[in-house]
């Protein structure tokens, strides 16, 4: 039996889950990066008055020897991050070349927090948030503000702090759910069912805060001024980096490399993929059924699996975060316990209703990519249309959203910042959900085929890409989505 993972050794807070315990740092103490700070304060200026570039430009190039303790290098990745995406985004025209005063510094700090040269779910919103008073908890929406944004608009402020309320509402279960694993290795069924339940009134409670979502973020306003910016540089080539970008280090220029990464995602979070694990849910390739699996699981050499989407956006995460699922997948043995005892009703009906609260997130998410992504992106295609040709020519000019109107339908796609078609990878997500439940009538109801109220439907929507992370391993772009 191996030991279950002490979440703190993997710097995973038992109050705060994935955000750390103390408030992040709003800026570097010493002023020796008084520089980095002046730009990212003064981002959305710079943006606006076309100087962004030609300050960066000018920038000193400074080490990151001065940076101690690990609330210093997420602060100073955090704030790089922001850098590089607006002065890669920030322009008429996306830049494919990013210079040293970024490069060398945000390098450091990405191999320190073992993250790729992007701005990710955890510089965009695990290490950018402050509590308003001290004092009050921070798990309510009441009590959290944002420290940096690209735009300085309040809807982009309450885009990242949906996900910051959720991730601390989840933070507490993540010792749930492991004490409910404790519990399953010493046959306690009282005690796992009492935690199973506790979980699903948790679940729906953070679906709960996803839906205020629709209370401060404009999804006009989303779509076509906070999503660009979150933008990667991976299948970016509508957008106008056909080869990715090219982090510039100073050296000679022929030893310089393009690299593509995708953008900031919710997929990214830690806490989806920590309530998937300690259920036992199993997410396979978009489009991939489960009796493909289970055929090819009968086969003498199993064909090696395709790369699953999910588990990519591991290596968007910090280092010790995704070790801390890995070993969490290890120790999962709540599903198994409750099926060698499912003649108990009762925890039957609690690790079936996690489900039903996790499938009905799924939903709800569904339903708010539809109205943030797929009514916008036909908005703007409607508005292109409706043009006099003479103002489509006029107003041409390459976008730094990869949805450009200019194209024929059936020639693009809207591509979110991880990169898959997103209804029907939402949708294959929530239904497997539900292969995993006890009773054949919750698989029957939470295996749903057809759209909800609210959900696109089936044909050509489903070609749609996401809200900005959803993705197909080889189709990425920006923007954040929601889990």
């Amino acid at each position: 039996m191996l030991p279950i993972p002490n979440p703190e050794d993997y710097d995973v807070s038992l109050e705060n889950g994935f955000l750390p315990t103390t408030p992040p740092l709003e800026r570097l103490p010493d002023s020796y990066y008084e520089p980095w700070e002046h730009v990212v304060k003064n981002l959305q200026g710079l943006i606006l008055s076309k100087r962004l570039r030609e300050v960066v430009d000018r920038l000193p190039v400074l080490s990151t020897d001065r940076l101690f303790g690990e609330a210093q290098w997420r602060r100073a990745y955090s704030a790089l991050g922001f850098i590089a995406h607006a002065y890669i985004w920030g322009g008429n025209k996306p830049a494919e070349r990013v210079p040293p005063p970024i490069t060398v510094p945000f390098r450091k700090t990405c191999e320190h927090l073992e993250l790729p040269m992007v701005a990710t779910y955890s510089g965009l919103c695990l290490w950018n948030w402050k509590p308003i008073f001290e004092s009050e908890p921070v798990d309510t929406l009441a009590n959290l503000d944002i420290i940096d944004t690209f735009t300085g608009s309040l809807d982009e402020k309450w885009f990242y702090l949906i996900s910051v309320a959720i991730e601390a509402k989840g933070g507490p279960l993540v010792p749930l759910m492991l004490h409910a694993i404790e519990s399953a290795n010493h046959g306690n069924r009282a005690a796992v069912t009492h935690f199973l339940r506790a979980f699903a009134e948790r679940l729906d409670d953070i679906g709960t805060t996803l839906l205020r979502m629709y209370d401060d973020c404009d999804p006009h306003i989303f779509y076509n001024r906070i999503r660009p910016f979150l933008a990667g540089s991976k299948n970016m080539s509508d957008a106008g980096l056909p080869n990715g970008v090219v982090f510039d280090d100073g050296g000679p220029m022929n030893k310089q490399r393009y690299v593509q990464f995708s953008g900031g995602s919710n997929a990214q979070s830690s806490i989806i993929q920590f309530f998937d694990l300690v259920l036992s849910v199993d997410h396979r390739p978009t489009g991939e059924k489960k009796a493909d699996v289970d055929e090819r699981s009968e086969k003498r050499k199993p064909k090696k699996p395709e790369p699953n989407f999910i588990h990519e956006m591991r290596k968007y995460m910090p280092g010790p975060h995704a070790r801390f699922l890995e070993k969490v997948g290890q120790v999962a043995n709540i599903r198994d316990f409750v099926q060698r005892h499912s003649y108990d009703r009762e925890l039957s009906v609690a690790f079936d209703a996690s489900l039903a609260m996790l499938s009905a997130l799924r939903d709800k998410h569904i339903q708010m990519v539809s109205r943030y992504i797929i009514v916008q992106k036909a908005a703007a295609k409607k508005l292109e249309e409706s043009k006099p040709k003479d103002d489509k020519a006029l107003a041409h000019r390459p976008k730094r959203d990869s949805s450009s109107a200019e194209k024929p339908e059936e020639n693009r796609k809207l591509v979110g910042t991880g990169g898959s078609s997103l209804i029907p990878f939402l949708r294959q997500a929530r239904n497997e959900v539900g292969e995993v439940a006890t009773e054949s009538w919750t698989r029957r109801l939470l295996s749903k085929q057809r759209g909800g109220k609210g959900e696109p439907p089936g044909g050509e929507q489903e070609k749609m890409q996401g809200l900005s992370a959803v993705w197909n391993v080889d189709e990425t772009s920006g923007g954040l989505c929601l889990y």
